[in-house]
């Protein structure tokens, strides 16, 4: 597959606006003639204006266009949109500013809309939750300034929970810097409303943004310290304190399957499966789910990263419904289980797991990379259902050719 740097301006163009867009369409949505359209995608001369106004309507820098910098992996043009809007929403409110006409909504509307971004967010609809999150940091903004000095705790608090899911968002779609912005204006705002449990939530997705920036060091040790912040008494624990520790150990042991430290994730795994135990069920709270459940399909993912295959096929035989999770934690484990399956050369069966799931949550598969992973640990098994699978996640599957974005073959 070349890199995008090999590719010319024109096709650059083409493969960025997609399916989605027609050359027609494009020219409606820069203002330019269809003709100069079309001769900017056959690399005849390209303007400055042409270039910005291209760039503007496909929402990605100049230096995408001209191949200095590569385009985030499965970004269409509603992401994109949505990922623009979402930037600016978090550095606009971090300075004060709020765009023309947002009124102060009360608390209440707030916790609703809140609500809503982290439903979407755990059913998959990332795009869907950041342009929530986009105004929810607005209004939680408005709403803070709008109350007296004294009584701002709550409403700090609010934007704290804003900032969080947008950091959430843009990690998930790979917006690293942004979502590195977002989660310390989280932080800071989290200060002000003097709340330890919403200081240890932010603690905590600061530590996920570093596990996926591979920053595994830093990762573990704030997990842990999130982890221990919050650890309650059991016997008088409430069922949100569960879920918030119970969460946290189970990222905590994530984090240390990544590292390979078998004897500190199986720790983790311990304190995480003791506190589904105490829970009995799942229980949402803090803006995620956690129980006996969670506890064991994500001790899964964490065997297949130690490479235990054995122990993750032993707990996927033993979990019978996994419809208590959120449709993301659902979409995960069934990643998890498909590896397991193809650690195992069980191909075909990880095939179907895997086909089920892309099938089901196609949006939320297209912010994977797990599944080109288990296509490609799956190897040269030459079958119908390859190819199938191969095609519902855009990619070649090896034997005819190299892995490449079924996107880029299309438009060129």
């Amino acid at each position: 597959m070349p890199r995008w740097s090999e590719y010319t301006t024109g096709e650059r163009i083409k493969i960025l606006r997609g399916k989605a867009i027609r050359q027609s369409d494009l020219a409606k949505m820069t203002g330019l003639s269809l003709p100069t359209v079309q001769g900017a995608e056959q690399d005849k001369r390209l303007t400055l204006p042409t270039l910005m106004a291209v760039a503007a309507a496909l929402r990605v820098d100049t230096s995408v266009i001209l191949g200095q910098q590569a385009p985030r992996r499965a970004m269409e043009h509603g992401d994109r949109t949505t990922m623009r809007d979402l930037s600016c929403a978090v550095h606009d409110t971090a300075v004060g500013l709020l765009p023309a006409g947002v009124n102060a909504p009360s608390a209440a509307s707030l916790r609703q809309t809140t609500k809503r971004c982290w439903d979407l967010y755990w059913k998959g609809h990332y795009v869907e939750a950041g342009a929530v999150a986009a105004l929810l940091l607005a209004e939680a903004a408005a709403h803070k300034h709008a109350r007296p000095a004294h009584e701002q705790s709550e409403a700090w608090g609010f934007v704290a929970d804003a900032y969080r899911l947008a950091a959430y968002v843009a990690n998930l779609m790979g917006a690293r810097d942004l979502a590195y912005a977002a989660i310390s204006h989280a932080q800071q705002a989290a200060d002000r409303a003097a709340d330890d449990m919403r200081t240890a939530l932010v603690a905590s997705g600061r530590s996920w943004v570093y596990l996926r920036d591979a920053r595994l060091d830093e990762a573990l040790a704030l997990a842990e310290k999130s982890a221990l912040d919050i650890e309650p008494r059991f016997s008088k624990a409430t069922m949100d304190e569960l879920v918030a520790y119970g969460s946290h150990v189970n990222f905590a042991a994530v984090v240390a399957s990544r590292m390979g430290d078998k004897e500190r994730a199986a720790d983790y795994l311990s304190q995480s499966h003791a506190t589904g135990a105490r829970m009995g069920r799942e229980h949402r709270a803090h803006g995620t789910v956690f129980g006996p459940v969670s506890a064991t399909t994500q001790a899964v993912g964490v065997n297949v990263a130690l490479g235990q295959t054995g122990k993750a096929l032993t707990l996927i035989n033993s979990i019978k419904d996994v419809s208590p999770l959120s449709g993301a934690a659902r979409n995960r484990y069934a990643m998890d289980k498909a590896m397991a399956q193809a650690d195992a050369k069980m191909y075909d069966a990880s095939l179907d797991t895997l086909e089920e799931a892309l099938v089901t949550a196609p949006d939320w598969a297209r912010h994977q990379a797990l599944p080109s992973v288990i296509v490609q640990k799956v190897g040269l098994a030459n079958t119908t259902r390859l190819r199938r699978v191969s095609k519902l996640i855009g990619i070649t599957p090896a034997g005819s050719g190299s892995f490449m974005p079924a996107t880029a073959k299309t438009a060129l």
